[in-house]
Formats: structure tokens, C-alpha cells, sequence
């Protein structure tokens, strides 16, 4: 496929869907399960800090080889070309399963329970199922459809989270809350709670990597593709922080301590119950675009596995508008059965493991490719190497080990996804064609 393709979508469409990605359900659901552990502005924002520079890392990790290695499919291409077809069919195993379907789960059970706040006339089940058909269906129109609902909701979202942070700043009544450090803050950066809270965080900033999943769709790929990540990234960095420090702001944490709906909670304490509800609303509307922005490429990378892999050669196939609808509704039929049978916190947690092997593995490549192809044309080299890519495997090294040691069930529920996505990879009468 062409890499400067004039009908591609173009580099704010690719933002976008970064953008969309990454401002999901994490950052209007986490803080409730961080400030039980770690009851410190200090440490919260240092905490979501650590998150965005470890995001930021990768993506300018995840730039040079977008640009190297110019093809959809995100991890499962670069470490199918990095190391073996096994490698990156597991990875592609893990985003086909769990990597995209669980974050749209995520996201619409969160959208449910923002929409049953305002609307308690069915359960909060029943509108994710509602708001996830209504989004799939949208994008079987096609790619232009899609586009522009995606820059829609995108754009929109990103308006309505600056109006909510001036008003929390300007409206809401102060909280005794310290955003400097206070003695005891500096211990808390090394504990356990702030090491396991980073899995929340690290899920709030997923989807950095979003636009090298459909790099065959953008515009002159190899310039646009690392800028669509950088920027995306850095937008989110800046927005995250100024949100949590308005929930912090605004919401007690005693209020906010387990809770799900953290985003209404600061809402009611800024413009009360009326204006609570209408923000759980405009919550609802940034939510469908980040289910969006999933559902668009969660089914790009299964299409590349099975443009290259015969037995998965069906999830391939396109309409005459290029819209790979069988993915599509494969996607969907994970989605809904995530949804109908697992908890939050659960999916959450194994989801997020998996995720950050995947990252940590491409960064590694990133390394090896330096070291096994030092002629390749890299029309992006990754900002900061090499201590940007030693960064990002330190902090999330640190995480997974204390994530292993927190939550081992979910941890082990993860790696064994990952040995059965072997055990079909090597059992497959089907010889994988080479990406």
C-alpha cells in the first residue's frame, strides 16, 4: 500500500484517534482506586507525571519504527520484522483477544454507568451494549463516516475537558490538598500502592501508540505517523494532570476513594446536582469517542494478521470501501462478551499487564533493529536515544514486578493468554505467510 496516499486521512485525523485512544475511561475512573493508597496531591500528580513521560517515551520509541517499518498493525509488525512471526503473532494474539476489546469494555462499562446516572431507567449494562452496537455499526459506513464523527467527538472532547478545568479552577470550592511535597511524600514515590496505581495510570495513557496500528490509512505515513504520536501525547500529558489536580481540587478524597464515577463527583461539587448530571453526560459523549477510536483500529491490526496468516485469512476481507467488517463484528462479539461476564477492576488489571508486555517488547526492538539493520532508513529517529527507550523499559519493568506480586491471579490469567496464543501459533496446519 502506498505511503502517501491522497485519499489517507490527514495528520489531525491521526491525532485524533491518538488523542480519542488515550482519553477514555481511565482518567474519569482511576483516581478513585489511587487515593486509598496514596493520600497526597504530591504523590498523584508525580504519579500521572511518571505515567506521561513513561507514554511519551514510548511513542517517540514507537515514531522511528512507524517510519522504519511503514505497514498497519502496530506491535504485531514490528516485532513479526524485529525478532519472528511468532513474536508478533502473539502480540497481535494479545490485541486481537484482549489488547482493543477490553479497552472498548472498559470504556463502555464506564460510559453505562455515567449514562445510568442520568438515564436510571435501564441498568448500566444495558446501555454499553447500546452504545457499543450503535458505534460498530457506524463504522461499517466506512472510513470517511468515521473519520469525521472520530475528529468530531475528538475535538468536541477536548473542549469540554478545558471548560471543566477552568471551572473546577474558578468555581470549585479549594480542598486541603497539598500539589507541593509535605513530609512523607518523597516514601510514598517508592511504595507498593504508588507502584500498582501506575497500572491505572499506564491504562489512562494507552492508546499513545494508536496511530501506527493504521499507518496504511494515513497520509504520508513516515512523517505523519511519529508527529500524530508525539503531539497526541503531550496534549494528553498536560490534560491529565490539569484533570486530576481539579478532581483533587474540588472532591474530598474521602468522596472520591473507591469510586468509579469520579468525574461526576467533581462535577456536583463544582456547578451541584443539575450541573453534575450534565457533565456525566458531556463524560458520556468523550467516552463514545474513545469507544470510537478503538473500534477503528482494533480490527486494522486484525486484518494485517490476516493478510498474513492463512488461517486467519477470513478477518481479512474488506467491503468495496475498505472496511474490514468481518474484524469488525469479531471485535464486537469480544466486546460484549467481556461485558456481560467480567468486573472492572479485573479486566482492568490482566488487560494491562498484557498491554505493557507488548510495549516493553517493541521498545526492546527498537534496541535490537539499532543493532541488526544500522543502514535502515529511519526518516524519524526516536528524540532522546538512548535514554528515552531505557527509560520507558525501566519504569515499566518496575510496574509489571509489582503487579506480579499484587495481583498474581490476573497476572498469571495474562500469561496464560499468552501461552495459548503460542500453543495455536505452532499447532496451526497452516504455514504463516512472512509480513
Amino acid at each position: 500500500m502506498s505511503t502517501t496516499r491522497a485519499q489517507g486521512i490527514s495528520l489531525i485525523t491521526a491525532t485524533a484517534v491518538v488523542v480519542a485512544n488515550m482519553i477514555g475511561t481511565g482518567v474519569f475512573t482511576s483516581l478513585g482506586f489511587q487515593v486509598g493508597g496514596l493520600p497526597s496531591g504530591f504523590a498523584i500528580l508525580m504519579l500521572w507525571l511518571v505515567g506521561g513521560v513513561c507514554a511519551f517515551c514510548g511513542a517517540v520509541c514507537y515514531g522511528e519504527l512507524a517510519a522504519a517499518l511503514p505497514r498497519s498493525g502496530g506491535e504485531y509488525h514490528f516485532l513479526s520484522k524485529i525478532f519472528h512471526p511468532s513474536i508478533g503473532f502473539l502480540s497481535g494474539w494479545l490485541s486481537v483477544t484482549v489488547g482493543f476489546a477490553a479497552p472498548i469494555a472498559l470504556a463502555a462499562m464506564a460510559f453505562g454507568k455515567y449514562f445510568s446516572s442520568i438515564f436510571p431507567s435501564a441498568p448500566a449494562t444495558t446501555w454499553s451494549l447500546v452504545m457499543v452496537w450503535v458505534v460498530t455499526l457506524i463504522h461499517v459506513g466506512g472510513i470517511h463516516v468515521a473519520a469525521k464523527f472520530q475528529n468530531t467527538a475528538t475535538w468536541l472532547k477536548v473542549v469540554l475537558i478545558l471548560v471543566f478545568i477552568g471551572a473546577g479552577f474558578w468555581l470549585g470550592k479549594g480542598q486541603p490538598v497539598h500539589f507541593t511535597p509535605v513530609p512523607g511524600d518523597f516514601k510514598l514515590l517508592g511504595s507498593t500502592p504508588f507502584a500498582v496505581s501506575l497500572v491505572y495510570v499506564m491504562y489512562a495513557y494507552a492508546g499513545w501508540n494508536a496511530a501506527t496500528y493504521i499507518v496504511g490509512e494515513i497520509r504520508e505515513p513516515q512523517k505523519n505517523v511519529p508527529r500524530a504520536i508525539a503531539l497526541g501525547t503531550l496534549l494528553v500529558s498536560g490534560l491529565y494532570l490539569a484533570l486530576n489536580a481539579v478532581f483533587l481540587h474540588v472532591a474530598p478524597m474521602s468522596e472520591l476513594d473507591g469510586k468509579l464515577e469520579v468525574g461526576h463527583i467533581a462535577a456536583e461539587h463544582i456547578f451541584g446536582a443539575t450541573g453534575g448530571k450534565i457533565m456525566s453526560g458531556l463524560i458520556c459523549l468523550g467516552l463514545v469517542s474513545s469507544i470510537s477510536a478503538m473500534t477503528w483500529v482494533g480490527p486494522r491490526v486484525m486484518k494485517t494478521m490476516g493478510q498474513d496468516l492463512r488461517i486467519l485469512s477470513p478477518l481479512a476481507a474488506s467491503d468495496e470501501r475498505g472496511v474490514p467488517v468481518a474484524a469488525l463484528f469479531v471485535q464486537l462479539c469480544i466486546v460484549v462478551t467481556l461485558l456481560l461476564t467480567a468486573s472492572f477492576e479485573t479486566v482492568l488489571t490482566c488487560v494491562q499487564f498484557s498491554i505493557q508486555l507488548g510495549s516493553f517488547a517493541t521498545v526492546v526492538g527498537l534496541i535490537v533493529l539499532r543493532f541488526k539493520q544500522p543502514d535502515l532508513p529511519r526518516p524519524y529517529r526516536c528524540w532522546g536515544y538512548p535514554v528515552t527507550p531505557l527509560l520507558f523499559l525501566g519504569i515499566s519493568a518496575w510496574m509489571m514486578v509489582f503487579v506480579a506480586k499484587k495481583h498474581p491471579h490476573e497476572t498469571l490469567a495474562g500469561m496464560a493468554l499468552i501461552l495459548l496464543g503460542w500453543i495455536i501459533y505452532f499447532i496451526s496446519p497452516r504455514t504463516p505467510r512472512t509480513p
